[in-house]
């Protein structure tokens, strides 16, 4: 089997960057994202068990309004938690499907995952690799990437880990508040060290 890597961070800390340059150093990347996407295919299982939780957000096809599931559990943490207790179970068993595939292609595997920790995905990895940015920095980039207004961008950031969460468990930060040039950097040192085997150090699974 490979060796897993997480990869995940704080919601605009520049994820996506440093999943690029896994890829470009040999990496196979698993982008939880699309396979978030997958699970929530119009009338799967997974949709069925949600629409009986949050039907304002589905039509009769269980085809999912993403943007109206967003509004109401980003505003309600016990609706998030129970839209992730229900979503992950799917993705877990997804998740292992593909380790499996891309084992038998790649060395290394990312998982490039936004809420590694809430699924249990970090129980997955030999490493763990996290993004983060000071706050204005992280606002500035999504309300420009996603069209968000500020509150609905601080809603999601109050749902999420802080950056001392990150600090704590990861065998190795990335912090992207400037120029993407250190943030590629960084990133290149880090898949040097995790091939030389400097994995795990900390006590994290």
């Amino acid at each position: 089997m490979s060796i897993v890597i997480g990869l995940t961070g704080q919601s605009g800390a520049g994820k996506t960057l440093v999943s690029r340059v896994f890829e470009e150093k040999g990496f196979g990347v698993i982008n939880c994202d699309m396979a978030a996407r997958e699970v929530t295919e119009a009338g799967s299982d997974c949709n069925r068990e949600l629409a009986e939780i949050f039907p304002e957000c589905f039509d009769e096809d269980y085809v999912l309004d993403r943007r109206a599931l967003g509004s109401i559990v980003f505003a309600d943490r016990q609706k998030l938690d129970t839209l992730n207790s229900v979503i992950f179970r799917y993705i877990d068993k997804l998740l292992d499907e593909k380790i499996a595939e891309y084992s038998q292609s790649y060395d290394y595997v990312v998982l490039d995952a936004p809420t590694l920790f809430e699924a249990g995905a970090d129980k997955k990895c030999h490493v763990i690799v996290s993004v983060t940015a000071d706050e204005d920095i992280r606002l500035r980039r999504i309300t420009a990437r996603d069209g968000l207004d500020e509150e609905s961008v601080r809603k999601r950031f109050a749902s999420q880990h802080d950056q001392a969460f990150f600090e704590r468990v990861s065998d190795y930060v990335i912090k992207n508040n400037g120029d993407s040039t250190e943030a590629v950097r960084q990133t290149i040192e880090i898949t040097y060290k995790i091939k030389e085997g400097k994995i795990g150090s900390k006590n994290n699974k």
